[in-house]
């Protein structure tokens, strides 16, 4: 019997049709010893003055490919929402005076027609629209057989299927050279990062689509300029193709997202920190601990299955003895337990919680089950 949903078979569809090999959107760039795409520019396009300028010192800086936001989905209303179509001179000139590639978000057709009318080269589909496959979807058609670069964001939420359909539609439209940007995920509650990165999910999205390019936007990740280097840095360990980094020639007077823009100069600081690993002098010692890896992995669930038929016998005593299946008392006090055991072990309290949470589901839908 076939027990494929359609919801599995859709699926299976799209990723083997994004196996495609797909084009390297834009040039790389020297950095490190190695070539990455750099991506580079404000937050926002506030002024001529400033965008000109944020341009010619990153054209100084040997960046190629210029970014900046004319039209600015904010969470509340009476914020700076971008400077609109006029910034599409702006990026005009940024073009003419320094020769750089220019890219900017769009949230509908309209912005698509207006950039493309403009020469833009690049553009890029933002978190929140990317969460909104009907608005995706208007934007593919809008596209339709043209073959401009195009980058997609992660939707805010981790949704891995969501962020692949939004892809997915705009290759359905003829769009042949995409790229994903890993922004991080919006979560609730004080971080350390602004947008958690969840690294898990880009990296599924690679095994998935192995060609696709990925590029880091390390500055929506963190949220504060002192966290870009680190993260781009760990982007680059994880292999990713690119980064794309906001820049302003004076970050703390930008209208939008100051706390989170470098100086071109500082970035040019980082570009020239970043470590590319070299993977021949690693192969050796790779396959040695993923060996150690495997075997662990093979013990760990060997483990999970012993567990899980001690739990099926602890559910064939309560219902012998017509007991409830949930004991709520004793989740409780297993939980606070083994987290603080696991946290003994340094391992981390979150971590330790999801893993439990999980054992203790499938353990009472096998004693359901009964």
């Amino acid at each position: 019997m076939n027990n494929t949903s359609e919801t599995d078979r859709n699926t299976t569809a799209s990723e083997l049709t994004l196996h495609d090999e797909f084009k390297s959107i834009a040039p790389a760039i020297n950095v490190a010893e190695g070539e990455i795409t750099i991506i580079a520019g404000p937050c926002s396009a506030e002024s001529r003055a400033q965008t000109i300028r944020t341009a010619t010192e990153l054209a100084r800086q040997g960046i190629k490919i210029f970014r900046a936001g004319l039209w600015k989905p904010r969470t509340r209303p009476g914020c700076f929402e971008g400077c609109g179509t006029i910034g599409l001179e702006w990026l005009a000139e940024v073009k003419e005076r320094t020769g750089m590639l220019t890219a900017t978000e769009i949230a509908c057709p309209s912005h698509a027609e207006l950039a493309l009318k403009a020469g833009v080269d690049i553009l890029w589909i933002g978190a929140r629209t990317t969460t909104n496959p009907f608005a995706v979807q208007e934007i593919a058609q809008a596209l339709s057989g043209i073959d401009i670069p195009m980058m997609v964001k992660n939707p805010a939420n981790p949704d891995l299927d969501l962020w692949i359909g939004a892809l997915q539609r705009l290759r359905n439209a003829g769009v042949k050279r995409l790229s994903a940007i890993h922004r991080g995920f919006s979560s609730y509650g004080t971080r350390l990062h602004r947008n958690p990165p969840q690294w898990r999910i880009p990296i599924e999205l690679h095994r998935r689509i192995p060609s696709l390019q990925l590029i880091c936007d390390p500055s929506h990740i963190g949220g504060k300029r002192q966290l870009i280097a680190p993260l781009s840095q760990q982007a680059i360990d994880l292999g990713f193709n690119g980064l794309i980094i906001e820049s302003h020639c004076t970050p703390d007077t930008a209208l939008s997202d100051s706390s989170q823009q470098i100086t071109p100069q500082r970035l040019h600081e980082i570009l020239q920190s970043l470590t590319l690993r070299q993977q021949d002098t690693l192969n050796a010692d790779l396959t040695s601990l993923r060996q150690q890896i495997d075997q662990l992995d093979s013990e760990l669930l060997e483990i999970l299955a012993k567990r899980m038929n001690v739990a099926l016998e602890i559910g064939r005593l309560k219902k012998s003895h017509n007991l409830p299946v949930l004991q709520p008392q004793r989740y409780e006090a297993l939980m606070k337990s083994r987290v603080e055991e696991a946290a003994a072990l340094g391992l981390d309290r979150d971590f330790t919680s999801s893993i439990l949470a999980a054992l203790h589901a499938e353990s009472v839908n096998r004693q359901l089950n009964l």
